[in-house]
């Protein structure tokens, strides 16, 4: 399988919310159903303002995942459940630090996965909330990498 990197479109919009969906209910298992519900109409509300969304195909042209970014910002990096652990994460990362040698993000303290696969791309923890940024008890660790490792 190759994974292909292109700019989001409009028409990806139902698809990356399902992504996001698939991705947090497999791996956010700190968050209730009713959570969920609450922040899908936030998610689809920050993709549609996001100026830079990257999307990860397959050959078929099959969204598998996306980043959402600003200036290096991470705001969101979700991959399908069933294309995760085949590269999808690390081409999207890959993708952005081409344009940004200084990365930053944030990461559900909660959610042990994502803190691994950050932790073996090169980013380390500058600082930690509490909560999350709706000031909801999901605590979130700041993330960085310094240039390219």
């Amino acid at each position: 399988m190759s994974i292909s990197i292109r700019p989001g479109r409009l028409e990806d919009h139902a698809r990356l919310l399902a992504v996001w969906r698939s991705a947090v209910e497999s791996s956010h298992t700190f968050l209730t159903a009713s959570d969920v519900d609450w922040y899908e109409p936030m998610v689809a509300g920050y993709l549609q303002q996001m100026s830079d969304v990257r999307v990860a195909i397959d050959d078929s042209d099959e969204v598998m995942g996306f980043l959402a970014q600003d200036a290096g910002e991470i705001y969101m990096l979700f991959v399908d459940p069933a294309a995760q652990r085949r590269g999808v994460g690390g081409a999207l990362l890959d993708d952005v630090a081409a344009d940004h040698e200084d990365l930053r993000l944030d990461v559900n303290e909660q959610n042990p996965t994502a803190r691994a696969f950050y932790a073996a791309k090169g980013f380390r923890a500058v600082g930690r909330s509490g909560v999350d940024g709706q000031g909801r008890p999901f605590p979130l660790l700041h993330l960085r990498r310094d240039g390219i490792p």
